[in-house]
């Protein structure tokens, strides 16, 4: 049984979309998806430096639009899909809830609403590496922090004000290795995003939406959706309300899922599931070099 997951923001780095232009077809589609949501996604994708990319109204659709291209590259059906915050959306879309140039459209809205809400309020969020969770909770909370991604594999992603992260770097919880801040520009997956859950509320209201073809993991609470318009819930109130990936790779477990690939831009989740699922074998597309392994893989893995 396969995973087909998609990454959430953080994943992108400079230039990473230049070789995956160089397939056929390509170029053509980002040139269309970049005039549907008025936003040069090849530019960003291949030019733009890392602060560029940064912003939250950029790297959104950039995701979404590598995940997406990544995935048809691989033209194969997954048995299981699933997204981590925005990858979500490139889930709905592999799951067949939404069409690509709608998903894209969804997710410039989504960008553009969060950058506005995180632009009120001076925040961030960095990774606690290691520790216990129940522990480093609880200091969270202290702190006055939201425990924003409880990603599994000993990694907690906290959110909240600049002060707040900055306290907790002084004063990480007992047990934990390493406080990393991480390069986004808001606290996402909190209260402090609530003003963009109803921006995107009413963008998610004039879309025409299916039940998905293959199972869809949610990573609100790792359950599996079987409507479209509950997976289009989920989408609008995961903004501002906790990821819990940790969740999803229990319902992957579950499943009896045997291998997971994580499109591009890949490595962060599929280093997730090499620490919290042993003998689930893993691959990240990273370049179009990885498609051959990852076509081997389906070939194996990807059950009826």
């Amino acid at each position: 049984m396969l995973v087909l997951v998609a990454p959430g923001q953080g994943a992108q780095t400079p230039g990473f979309l230049t070789p995956w232009l160089d397939l056929p077809g390509a170029a053509d589609r980002i040139a269309a998806w970049s005039d549907a949501i008025g936003l040069d996604l090849a530019h960003y994708g291949t030019e733009a430096d890392a602060d560029a990319i940064r912003d939250t109204a950029v790297a959104q659709p950039l995701l979404v639009a590598a995940g997406l291209l990544s995935a048809a590259a691989l033209d194969a059906s997954p048995n299981v899909v699933a997204g981590h915050s925005v990858g979500e959306i490139t889930a709905a879309a592999l799951a067949g809830v939404i069409g690509d140039e709608a998903a894209l459209r969804l997710v410039r809205t989504r960008g553009l609403a969060m950058a506005e809400a995180a632009a009120v309020t001076e925040t961030g969020m960095a990774a606690l590496l290691g520790g216990d969770p129940d522990v480093s909770v609880a200091h969270l909370e202290k702190l006055g922090l939201t425990p924003a991604n409880v990603n599994g594999a000993g990694q907690i992603v906290a959110a909240g004000t600049a002060a707040q992260i900055a306290a907790l770097v002084d004063d990480a919880p007992e047990g934990v290795r390493r406080v990393v801040p991480l390069k986004v520009a808001g606290a996402f997956h909190t209260p402090h995003m609530a003003p963009a859950v109803d921006r995107l509320r009413e963008a998610a209201a004039e879309l025409t939406t299916a039940d998905p073809a293959v199972t869809y993991v949610s990573n609100a609470d790792g359950k599996a959706v079987a409507t479209g318009d509950e997976v289009i819930s989920r989408l609008v109130g995961q903004v501002a309300n906790p990821v819990r990936w940790d969740l999803c790779m229990e319902t992957f477990k579950e499943l009896g899922v045997t291998a997971l690939i994580e499109a591009c831009p890949g490595g962060t989740l599929t280093g997730l599931a090499k620490r919290a699922l042993p003998g689930v074998q893993t691959l990240a597309l990273k370049t179009p070099d990885d498609l051959d392994a990852a076509r081997a893989l389906i070939s194996e893995h990807a059950g009826a």
